[in-house]
C-alpha cells in the first residue's frame, strides 16, 4: 500500500503526514463506519509528541464533519485505545503516534471494533480516498453534525484493567521504569503505584520534543546503567506509544523479547495454559530462541516482521502467546494487541509467582551473537531489487550456512535496509553484515 504499512501511515509532521492526511482519514471514516451504524463512534488517543495535538483535532473535525462522533482519550497508549475500542462498543479506534521514532515524525494506526488492526480491504478504499482529487464524502449539517466528546474516563477504566490482570501483589517489588517521555508515563506509575511496587520512573516529564531522546526500549542501555547502580528487582523500558516493552534484570542485564518470551512460553506450558504448545514469533527473533525452546519441548511458528502478523496468526490459530525480540509480544488471553505495561505486569507476576529473580529466569536462554545493521536509503525498494546486492546475499548466505543466518529485509516504516546476522562469533556476524552493507554502499543507494 501507498501510505499505511504494517503500523498504519507513518512520516514527519505535515511533510510525509500532513494535517490534511489526518482531517481526510477523519472523513473517511466518519463516512465508512457511518454506513453501517447511524450513530457511529470512533475512539481517539495519542502520544506526545507536539504535532499529535494538530493531528488529534484534524482527525475530530473529519469525522464529526462526516455526521460521526469522535471521543478523545488524550494522551494514552496505543493498547488502551484497542482495549477501549473492543470493551465499550466503538466502531473504530485511531492512536496517533509513530512509536519509537523521534518527535518531528508522527502516525496514524487504525484499528477496527475488536481493537485488532483494521483490514487491508478498508485501508486500500482509504488511501484512493485519499489520493482523490474530487471529494465524494458529503458534509454532515444542522443536526446531523457529529460532536467531539472528551472520553478520559475510559483511559481510567483501562488503568482498572490492567491492576486486575495478575494475581498477586507486587509489594517489596523494587521497580524502575523508563517511560521514554511518551504515551506510558501516567499510566504505567499508576498501575504499578495500584499493585504496591516500589516504583521509580524516569524519563516522565514529555515536553513534545523529548519522546525516545536517549530513552525508552531503543535506548534501554541508560536504564541498564540505572538499574545497576540503583537496587533494582528490575528494570521496564518502553517505546513511545507503549506496545513494546523490554527489561533489564537485577544485574543490569538487558532482556528483550525473546527472552520475555521465552519466559511467558515456559511458564503458561507450566500450568497448562500454552495453547497448542506453541510461541508464536517473526523471522528476527534469535536462533537460539528456536534452539531452547526445542530443549524444553515447547513449538515455535514464525511470520514476517510486524506485529500485524503475528496478531494474525495467533487470531487465526487460537494461540496463546507471540511476539517481537523488539518488545511487542501480544497475550492473547488479556489483549489483541501487543501491550507493553500488560508485558511487564506479567513478566514480574511471574517472578513474585516463581520467587526467582529474573536474572534466573532467562539463564537456560542460550542466544547467538547477532548483529542488526538499519542502512538509510534513497529507494529500499530498488536496493533489494539490485542484481548485485542480491548476489552479494546469497554469497553470505553460503558462506554461512549451518553455522548461523542472514536476513535482509526492508522497514516497514522507514526508508531503511535491515541487514541481521546470527554467527557462533561477533567478529564474524560483523564481518558477514559489512559484505552486504558494502555493496549497497558501493552502488550509491546510502541516503
Amino acid at each position: 500500500m501507498k501510505y499505511f504499512g504494517t503500523d498504519g501511515f507513518r512520516g514527519e509532521a505535515n511533510i510525509g503526514l500532513t494535517v490534511k492526511h489526518a482531517f481526510k482519514i477523519g472523513r473517511f471514516l466518519g463516512y465508512y463506519f457511518k454506513k453501517e451504524n447511524p450513530q457511529a463512534r470512533i475512539v481517539i488517543g495519542k502520544d506526545t509528541r507536539r504535532s499529535s495535538y494538530m493531528l488529534e483535532s484534524a482527525l475530530a473535525a473529519g469525522i464529526t464533519s462526516s455526521g460521526a462522533d469522535a471521543y478523545l482519550l488524550h494522551v494514552t497508549t496505543t493498547p488502551s485505545v484497542s482495549y477501549i475500542t473492543r470493551t465499550e462498543e466503538f466502531d473504530a479506534g485511531i492512536m496517533i503516534s509513530a512509536s519509537h521514532n523521534p518527535y518531528y515524525d508522527n502516525g496514524i494506526k487504525l484499528l477496527d471494533s475488536k481493537g485488532y488492526k483494521l483490514e487491508d480491504s478498508i485501508l486500500e478504499e482509504l488511501e484512493k480516498y485519499i489520493d482523490s482529487e474530487e471529494d465524494y464524502i458529503g458534509y454532515a449539517v444542522k443536526d446531523e453534525i457529529g460532536r467531539t466528546v472528551d472520553h478520559v474516563v475510559g483511559r481510567n477504566r483501562y488503568i482498572a484493567y490492567l491492576a486486575t490482570v495478575v494475581s498477586k501483589s507486587f509489594k517489596g517489588v523494587k521497580v524502575l521504569v523508563d517511560a521514554s517521555n511518551g504515551a506510558a508515563y501516567q499510566i504505567s506509575n499508576n498501575v504499578f503505584d495500584i499493585l504496591g511496587a516500589d516504583v521509580e520512573m524516569m524519563n516522565n516529564k514529555p515536553d513534545g520534543y523529548n519522546i525516545n531522546l536517549n530513552a525508552g526500549s531503543t535506548h534501554i542501555e541508560v536504564l541498564a546503567e540505572k538499574v545497576k547502580e540503583g537496587n533494582y528487582d528490575i528494570g521496564i523500558a518502553y517505546d513511545g506509544d507503549a506496545d513494546r516493552c523490554l527489561a533489564v534484570d537485577e544485574n543490569g542485564n538487558i532482556v528483550d523479547g525473546d527472552a520475555i518470551m521465552y519466559v511467558f512460553a515456559k511458564y503458561l506450558k507450566q500450568i497448562d495454559e500454552l495453547s497448542k504448545n506453541v510461541l508464536v514469533t517473526t523471522v528476527m527473533s534469535n536462533l537460539g530462541l528456536f534452539k531452547s525452546l526445542e530443549e524444553v519441548g515447547i513449538d515455535y511458528v514464525t511470520t514476517q516482521v510486524g506485529d500485524k502478523y503475528v496478531s494474525e496468526e495467533i487470531k487465526e490459530h487460537g494461540y496463546s502467546i507471540g511476539g517481537e525480540q523488539s518488545g511487542h509480544i501480544i497475550y492473547s488471553k488479556y489483549a489483541t494487541t501487543g501491550d507493553g505495561i500488560l508485558t511487564s505486569l506479567k513478566l514480574i507476576e511471574i517472578m513474585v509467582k516463581q520467587k526467582m529473580p529474573l536474572s534466573l529466569l532467562v539463564k537456560d536462554l542460550k542466544t547467538y551473537p547477532q548483529v542488526l545493521e538499519n542502512v538509510r536509503v534513497k529507494d529500499k525498494n530498488v536496493v533489494l531489487g539490485d542484481e548485485d546486492v542480491q548476489a552479494a546475499i546469497k554469497e553470505v548466505e553460503k558462506d554461512i550456512e549451518d553455522k548461523g543466518r542472514l536476513l535482509v529485509r526492508v522497514s516497514g516504516t522507514e526508508p531503511i535496509i535491515r541487514v541481521m546476522v546470527e554467527a557462533e562469533t561477533d567478529e564474524e556476524c560483523h564481518m558477514f553484515a559489512d559484505r552486504v552493507v558494502q555493496v549497497i554502499k558501493d552502488k550509491g543507494y546510502i541516503a
